[in-house]
């Protein structure tokens, strides 16, 4: 298995390379006590609107959303 170093910089434009960044992202606005108020619909959008210039977020709007939606369940992210 080939492994991506975590603080690897680079940007791909499919589901899994927005995974990545959608986690990286969610973990430093989850340090805010504001994002905590929010709602599990809220804390998407923000990190979502964070990710703006993502490729895969650009080309694939709705799938890019359905994978955040996964990731946030599949992490456990709305604890």
């Amino acid at each position: 298995m080939i492994r991506v170093p975590v603080d690897d910089d680079r940007t791909f434009n499919n589901p899994d390379g927005f995974a990545m960044v959608f986690d990286r992202t969610w973990k430093q606005s989850a340090t805010t006590k504001e994002f905590a108020a929010l709602s599990i619909d809220e804390r998407i959008d923000v990190v979502i609107t964070q990710m703006f210039d993502h490729p895969f977020l650009q080309s694939e709007p709705e799938q890019a959303r359905q994978v955040a939606i996964f990731r946030v369940r599949l992490l456990n992210l709305d604890q």
